[in-house]
């Protein structure tokens, strides 16, 4: 994944690795051992963390054993939402439009609550409100988000920020739902990773660090 390459390369004493889980506890302790790094920094590429990370990724490191410890996801953070501005900026963002965040959604409140945060502060970050779709597994869904605003403010044209990582199923989901305007993700292609988001990840890892130094 470019973004593991990325943060390999702006920080290049951290071993970095990355493997691919369905967060299934016996998964994660799979993987754990099989890296041999069992005092690893596991840090979740989501967005929003939902039962899937703070249970399932959590329960398996336990069961992993050893001092592997589970950074925080990487939103809500401002830097992600400077990502957003610039992504809806490039797409053609006017004045007039209408914003809709499409997250992937979670049944998890907490990560619901993540990507209702997000949205304030990008509605904060463009002077305007900022309505919430999700592509999956919470409400609003997206295509009834899109309805209400057609409904609301009827003529209005509808600007879809992708709040996803990168291409696949969740884009491809918001891609279909009809709105005038949706951004790249956050990772698109033919353009280089943001720095922004290596950032972030390099926070979150840090800030494990620190707190197990700590305690040390």
């Amino acid at each position: 994944m470019r973004l593991v390459d990325r943060v390999a390369t702006v920080e290049p004493g951290i071993d970095v690795a990355i493997d691919f889980i369905d967060a299934k506890s016996v998964d994660v302790a799979a993987a754990v051992a099989a890296a041999g790094q069992t005092d690893a920094v596991v840090v979740p590429l989501t967005l929003s963390a939902g039962y899937h990370v703070r249970t399932g990724l959590a329960f398996g490191l336990e069961r992993a054993g050893g001092q592997a410890r589970l950074a925080g996801e990487l939103g809500p953070d401002d830097r992600l939402v400077g990502i957003l501005a610039e992504r809806l900026a490039d797409a053609g963002l006017e004045e007039g439009d209408a914003v809709l965040l499409a997250a992937a959604g979670s049944n998890d409140p907490r990560a619901v609550r993540e990507c209702f945060e997000t949205a304030r502060r990008l509605g904060h970050r463009l002077g305007r409100a900022v309505t919430v779709g999700f592509i999956a597994a919470a409400i609003p869904r997206l295509p009834d988000a899109i309805e209400m605003i057609r409904e609301v403010h009827p003529g209005t044209r509808i600007a879809v920020a992708a709040y996803v990582l990168a291409p696949g199923t969740f884009y491809d989901a918001a891609a279909s739902v009809g709105a005038e305007l949706i951004t790249e993700p956050l990772i698109a292609p033919g353009r280089p990773v943001p720095i922004e988001l290596v950032d972030v990840v390099l926070d979150r890892y840090e800030a494990v660090e620190a707190e197990r130094h700590l305690y040390a």
